[in-house]
């Protein structure tokens, strides 16, 4: 509204002292017209008695000629009367009607009046005569030779209509002024506020983010120096905040490139600030804790935590499991001052290390039951023959087969073992070639079809027509073909299939071998690539006749698949047979 904004406060501000000022000055100006008409016409009155008391001196034997000379000595609206006693006083005539002739009796019992003739002394009055509601202005003189007083007077009216003259010319003079000081107010007023104006709408574009926004300087008062500070304020909050978000994006820069997941937490503990290792873990622990009746923001490990983090503040640490996932939690106090306001945890994801040191672990104990079997039959075959438990020469070539099947059983292994241990070391060195992908695949197929035929086993191939070519270790990815094609037919039964197809990919060319045999549990396969990891965990085979594995093929075939650049996954399902999947990218 008007009324409330900083135009029509400062407009009425002004105007109101300005109208203040000129009513103050109007009654005194009407005050101070007034006594200055009253005396101005007791002066001029007494002026006109005193003539008139010369001409009275001067022409007292002729009436006709006095009267005649008063009328043209006084003023027309009043009336004069001349007296010498009761029985003789004459009276000039008067232009005004509702003036009446007062006879000297009345100025006779007039206490004040009476004394001019008594006493000799000018008298000036103001009263009312009994006759009409008129006052009058009376003034007396006495004659110069003490026998008499002339008295002059004349109705108020005169005085009032004069006095209505001024007030009026002065009450304009204060509407004119009023009007005037009221556009002096506005445009006084608009001046200031325009600015402000200004102000209240860069304002509002800074809360907005436009830090851009100017104020142009009009003036250089104070008024201009606002403007001028306004304007470097807008660029000093540019500065800090351009400032202030820079190290914003540099701190979640930071904390979204950490491996650790940082949670920060008030009192409260409600979460503040999460990256998204740690976001990772709070949806676990939603989605694992779904179902309950109560959302609760924070894990409840977390919250154990936080309270006692601020008992006895200090840094705590917890651990914690989540999804199978192994956590652990460093949680340190925020001071605000002298008081904790929350606290910052960093959790650390453990699994892959546990996971390690469990595997290497497993290693030793794999390594051991791998080599203690072999090893095993060599000494008992061994033993057989010194003791010369075998008689016939036919017994004791059958011992010794067996000893030198396990003798190369146990060198394989430890090749195998340091195979793997030079690709996991990045010491594998490929030998690229360009090949022509039907001749290579038909000779691996073909090595295999013998094996096949003896297990009873189907064996197919496919190779796209548009994969003609390819660049990469032929011994290595025989090395893979050989390892997944030898694993899905000791996994087929009599009477199974076994798919082995080449195909064209997206920026390389894909190899799969499929069986329809036994298929991997799902429990077992985020591990089939591990080493020593075997899915039956009793190590036995159905068929004595054939070899036993080392359970360091896959691994192998990963990292060979790895060193190309590739990928490698497997898809299985019990009962139904299981697929192995690897992509070489095109190597020029």
């Amino acid at each position: 509204m008007f009324w409330r904004s900083v135009v029509g406060k400062l407009w009425f501000t002004i105007l109101f002292l300005v109208c203040f000022v000129l009513f103050i000055l109007t009654i005194l100006l009407l005050e101070f017209f007034q006594n200055y008409h009253i005396l101005e016409a007791e002066r001029h009155l007494l002026q006109t008695a005193d003539k008139i008391s010369e001409v009275v001196d001067r022409y007292e034997s002729d009436e006709d000629l006095l009267l005649s000379t008063t009328d043209l000595v006084k003023d027309p609206a009043s009336r004069a009367v001349i007296a010498w006693g009761a029985d003789r006083q004459i009276a000039a005539e008067s232009s005004s009607e509702n003036l009446p002739v007062i006879d000297y009796d009345w100025f006779k019992s007039d206490p004040d009046l009476s004394t001019v003739m008594e006493e000799g002394r000018d008298v000036k009055k103001v009263a009312d005569l009994s006759v009409g509601e008129t006052g009058i202005m009376v003034v007396g003189t006495p004659l110069n030779e003490g026998q008499g007083a002339v008295f002059v007077y004349q109705s108020l009216d005169t005085i009032e209509e004069t006095s209505e003259q001024t007030t009026k010319i002065i009450f304009l003079g204060a509407g004119i002024a009023i009007v005037l000081t009221t556009i002096f107010a506005f445009f006084l007023s608009t001046r200031i506020t325009s600015p402000l104006i200004k102000m209240r709408e860069s304002a509002l574009e800074l809360a907005k983010g436009r830090f851009n926004t100017k104020i142009p300087i009009r003036t250089h008062d104070e008024i201009g120096e606002l403007s001028m500070a306004f304007n470097r304020m807008g660029r000093e909050l540019k500065f800090h905040i351009n400032a202030l978000n820079h190290e914003k994006e540099q701190l979640s820069g930071i904390l979204r490139s950490m491996a650790d997941g940082v949670i920060t937490v008030n009192r409260q503990g409600d979460v503040l600030l999460s990256n998204p290792p740690a976001e990772q873990y709070l949806e676990a622990y939603e989605f694992e804790h779904q179902g309950a009746d109560e959302h609760v923001d924070l894990p409840e490990p977390l919250q154990e935590l936080l309270q006692r983090v601020i008992l006895e503040e200090q840094e705590l640490m917890t651990e914690a499991t989540l999804q199978g996932r192994s956590w652990v939690i460093l949680m340190t106090p925020l001071y605000d001052r002298q008081k904790i306001r929350g606290a910052v945890a960093v959790l650390r994801d453990m699994t892959d290390e546990r996971r390690l040191d469990k595997l290497r672990k497993d290693f030793i104990a794999n390594v051991s039951h791998e080599l203690r079997t072999p090893i095993s039959m060599l000494q008992g075959y061994s033993e057989a023959i010194v003791d010369d438990i075998a008689e016939s020469k036919e017994e004791k070539n059958e011992l010794a087969q067996i000893i030198h099947d396990e003798s190369l059983r146990i060198g394989r292994l430890v090749n195998e073992l340091l195979d793997l241990a030079r690709m996991e070391a990045g010491h594998i060195q490929l030998s690229m070639e360009s090949l022509d992908m039907e001749s290579y695949m038909h000779k691996i197929v073909r090595k295999f079809q013998g094996v096949a035929n003896d297990k009873g086993v189907i064996l197919h191939s496919a190779i796209d027509p548009a994969v003609q070519t390819a660049s990469f270790d032929p011994d290595r990815i025989e090395q893979v073909f050989t390892n997944l094609i030898d694993n899905a037919i000791r996994h087929t039964e009599s009477g199974g299939e076994v798919f082995i197809r080449v195909e064209a990919g997206t920026g390389g060319w894909v190899g799969s071998v499929s069986d329809s045999g036994l298929g991997i549990p799902e429990e077992d396969l985020p591990f089939v690539f591990e080493r020593f990891y075997k899915a039956d965990k009793s190590r036995k085979r159905e068929n004595k006749n054939y070899k036993k594995g080392t359970g360091l093929g896959l691994a192998i075939t990963k990292n060979i698949v790895e060193a190309h650049e590739g990928s490698i996954s497997v898809h299985s399902r019990l009962k139904e047979g299981t697929t192995f999947t690897f992509k070489i990218p095109y190597h020029q």
